[in-house]
Formats: C-alpha cells, sequence, structure tokens
C-alpha cells in the first residue's frame, strides 16, 4: 500500500515540477519577447501553486493525466506576432525536453562518477526523465488548446493563410 502512495506522491512532485517551468517558460518568453501579460499576472514564477489547475492536480494524482492553468499571453504586444506566438509556444515543451536531458545526465554522472544507491533517488529521477518526455511529445500533437496546435496554426496560416486570406485552425 505505501508503494502506490510513493510513487503517486513522486508522480505529482515531478509533474508540479514539470508544469511549472514548462508554464513558467511559456510567461518569460513571451516577456522577453514584448508582453507582459504573465509577469503582470504573477505568473513568472517558480511557485507551483500560481500554476496548478487544482482539478488537473487531482487527476493527476487519480487517473496520472492532468493538466495546468495555461500561462496568458497577448500577441498583440509582439513586434512579430506569429513568429513570437510559435517561439512562446515552443518554449515550454523545450523546457521539458531540456529538464529530461538534464535529468538524464544527473543520472549519468551519479552512475558513474558516485557509489550512491539509492532507490528513492533512482524512483525521483526516472519519474522527472519520463514525466518530462511524456510532456514534451504530448504537447507537441495538434489539439487545442496543447502548444503543438499552436505551431500548426501558424505554420498552416504561413504556407496557406496568403493564399486564402485567414488562419485555417483555431
Amino acid at each position: 500500500q505505501f508503494d502506490g502512495v510513493w510513487q503517486t506522491a513522486v508522480l505529482v512532485a515531478a509533474s508540479l515540477l514539470c508544469i511549472t517551468f514548462h508554464e513558467t517558460c511559456h510567461g518569460l518568453a513571451a516577456y522577453r519577447l514584448g508582453d507582459n501579460t504573465a509577469k503582470r499576472m504573477g505568473r513568472l514564477s517558480l511557485n507551483p501553486l500560481k500554476h496548478v489547475d487544482l482539478m488537473g492536480l487531482i487527476m493527476m494524482a487519480l487517473f496520472r493525466f492532468g493538466w495546468a492553468k495555461p500561462v496568458p499571453i497577448n500577441t498583440r504586444n509582439f513586434k512579430h506576432p506569429r513568429k513570437d506566438e510559435l517561439i512562446v509556444s515552443l518554449a515550454g515543451v523545450a523546457t521539458n525536453l531540456i529538464i529530461a536531458f538534464v535529468t538524464l545526465g544527473v543520472v549519468y554522472v551519479l552512475q558513474i562518477f558516485t557509489s550512491v544507491e539509492s532507490v528513492i533517488l533512482d524512483n525521483i529521477l526516472s519519474s522527472m526523465f519520463f514525466i518530462n518526455l511524456a510532456f514534451f511529445v504530448f504537447n507537441l500533437l495538434p489539439i487545442p488548446p496543447l502548444d503543438g496546435s499552436h505551431a500548426l496554426n501558424l505554420a498552416v496560416s504561413a504556407l496557406f493563410g496568403p493564399l486564402v486570406g485567414l488562419s485555417l485552425i483555431h
């Protein structure tokens, strides 16, 4: 029974870290590109409580699937709205991929250069790796409101928008 509780606690903690960095990086990218909406709303924070959607967190704990509050952006504040929105959309998934590989590097360093034998540490690090990798892949799906849908919309608009004069997917 304790193993199930421990696994759920590790999953929720690792998910909170992944979500927090993912959403914060969306906001940071938008801020760097001229939109201060996330900053004004207090969302440029590594405090998980700023990004957690309570129902999404409960669903993560119970069903291993959840969500966070999306970081608000206002594309009218961007100098290059289409390109900048794409950068903001990809900032979160890029962060998850980077964290996954940094975690893998930590595992490698621990295995090669130390004699640390910790089931708990292995459990936490492997969860961090796989959850970040899963977030990366999942968020690239072209399904609204995921980041992949924004990227697809912008790509389709860039390719076909001049031909039809509008955004095809939104």
